[in-house]
């Protein structure tokens, strides 16, 4: 499944790639398989390691240093712990903004996985436990890698793409701001 959405949302950003598909296809075979181990291996440690809406520090710490370390520009600190990087395509086209959610929710992890959560925080006044219960280790894990396949392209790739990591999806805490609707009141489409 997780190949499935790394692949989707590759094929969405490349939609008319100047170069030829042939090209793409092989450059993406070539790499799909270390890609994918990268994918997996940042999913686990997100999921053992979810923070609450606005509580992303460590999430972000991670998707930051690991946009940087591809040379893109990137912006932190978005609505909190937002990240934006900006990859710039090597050739003319439109601009494509890819999007994942980073928080996770107070829910106690009961799966047995080996890298099952165990963290705890306080929710609205009370001890929780905290785990990625919908999704959002892999939503995070899966647009990093599609960052560093377009990364490595990006001469041939038509137009930009803004990788946007949102916090606070699941809502933000009582009495805060978050999520997607700070980040356009802060002025996202600006930072392009």
């Amino acid at each position: 499944m997780k190949k499935i959405l790394l692949l989707g949302a590759i094929l969405y950003a490349t939609n008319g790639f100047s170069s030829s598909p042939e090209k793409l296809d092989n450059k993406l075979n070539e790499e799909i398989n270390g890609l994918m181990q990268k994918v997996i291996s940042w999913r686990h440690d997100f999921h053992q390691y979810p923070e609450l809406s606005n509580r992303e520090f460590r999430t972000s710490k991670k998707v930051a240093e690991h946009l940087q370390s591809l040379g893109l520009e990137v912006k932190t600190g978005i609505a909190h712990t937002g990240v934006v990087a900006i990859l710039k395509g090597g050739k003319p086209g439109p601009l494509v903004a890819l999007r994942a959610d980073m928080d996770a929710l107070p829910v106690v992890e009961s799966t047995g996985l080996l890298f099952a959560s165990k963290e705890r925080s306080i929710y609205n006044g009370k001890d929780v436990g905290v785990m990625h219960a919908c999704g959002h280790d892999a939503h995070i894990a899966i647009l990093m890698g599609v960052a560093e396949f377009l990364t490595s392209i990006k001469k041939d790739l038509p137009g930009d793409v803004m990788f946007i990591f949102q916090p606070a999806e699941e809502g933000a805490p009582v009495g805060e701001e978050g999520g997607a609707r700070l980040m356009l009141k802060e002025g996202i489409w600006s930072k392009t």
